[in-house]
């Protein structure tokens, strides 16, 4: 505003200036040329302030929504998250590129109580019916806490201990998870905020897999019923896999389907069966605590009661890990091919070896 005070008066009538007392002389027009260009520059040097001091009362304001999805990447540390796979000391160009993209970490999800809601007396009532009909003492609660997890062979012939025939597994396995259904009714729900991170996923083009100690028939039914066929390339069922959890036989199993290096899969699990099972296999494990509180699943690398509190960047830092690949890479950019170095001076038509540089 100062600066537009130093024009004096306002030039009116075309080339005519109204000087102090009112009277009007002419004015040479290169003269007004040059006050039309010092006025149009002191209302630009206006026009900047004043937008300086909205953005300032913009920030001020904490409620406002230019404030909460603009500035706050201003603010270091508080958004956005910072990026440990973005490492900028990287010397290979592409290799950072791949960092920061997010088609080298792959997603491993259970089935139940993390991405539909989960029941647990259903478990423990098809195990207490399937002893009834078998003529079994019904097992006790600690030794149902103990084969959370497993397959139900697996539980019947080294836990329950019922039978070792293999045609008696089967034919046991079978009733139960039919009695599981039928008590089930068929009716699944996606947990608060599953469908949004999956959807979130999908959108990076981030692999996912799906595991469960279900029969594929009754997961396919399941995929089905709630909506997302085609979301997950890769499902592990019962049939692929000899044990269940503890075991890590799944998530190995589905990392390699998914093509993935152990250290780049994240898991995503909802006990600490889960996270044994993740960290013998040399994966990270997010634990959704939607039946054990957060405190008994403290030894997971990351504890959320519900998926869409994670971020993108979230998973990037738990998989940012240097394979020795990466090493490799690192090391043979140091040693580029001289050839890939030499260009040709346009301006120098002689043909000489001074041409290169």
């Amino acid at each position: 505003m100062a600066a537009t005070s130093l024009l004096g008066p306002t030039p009116i009538l075309g080339h005519h200036w109204r000087q102090s007392s009112g009277k009007r002389v002419a004015m040479n027009p290169n003269r007004l040329s040059k006050v039309y260009a010092i006025k149009a520059q002191a209302m630009e040097l206006t026009r900047e302030i004043y937008n300086f001091k909205e953005e300032d009362r913009f920030q001020k304001n904490s409620d406002n929504q230019f404030n909460t999805n603009h500035n706050l990447d201003r603010k270091p540390g508080s958004w956005p998250p910072n990026n440990k796979a973005d490492n900028p000391s990287l010397q290979n160009p592409l290799l950072r590129q791949h960092q920061m993209g997010c088609g080298w970490l792959g997603a491993i999800f259970e089935w139940e109580g993390v991405l539909i809601e989960d029941n647990p007396d259903l478990e423990k009532q098809s195990w207490l019916a399937l002893s009834q009909e078998e003529g079994k003492s019904p097992p006790p609660a600690f030794l149902l806490k103990r084969i959370e997890g497993m397959k139900n062979e697996q539980a019947i012939s080294e836990v329950l201990c019922w039978s070792r025939d293999p045609s008696q597994l089967k034919r046991m396995s079978s009733r139960k998870e039919e009695i599981h259904q039928a008590l089930q009714g068929g009716i699944y729900r996606f947990r608060d905020g599953s469908r949004e991170f999956v959807n979130v996923l999908t959108r990076y083009n981030i692999p996912m897999a799906l595991v469960s100690t279900r029969p594929r028939k009754n997961l396919e039914e399941a995929i089905g019923a709630i909506g997302i066929n085609g979301v997950f390339s890769v499902v592990v069922t019962s049939e692929d896999v000899y044990r269940g959890k503890p075991d890590p036989e799944m998530f190995m199993y589905a990392a390699q389907l998914l093509k993935f290096i152990p250290e780049r899969c994240i898991v995503f699990g909802n006990s600490n069966l889960s996270v044994e099972a993740a960290h013998d296999a040399k994966m990270k494990c997010v634990a959704v605590a939607s039946k054990h509180p957060v405190y008994e699943l403290s030894a997971a690398d990351l504890v959320v009661r519900w998926l869409d509190e994670l971020s993108v960047v979230d998973l990037k830092n738990l998989a940012d890990v240097e394979t020795e690949t990466e090493v490799e890479m690192e090391l043979e950019e140091g040693n580029v091919l001289p050839s890939s170095r030499v260009a040709v001076d346009e301006h120098d038509d002689d043909g000489d070896d001074d041409d290169l540089w």
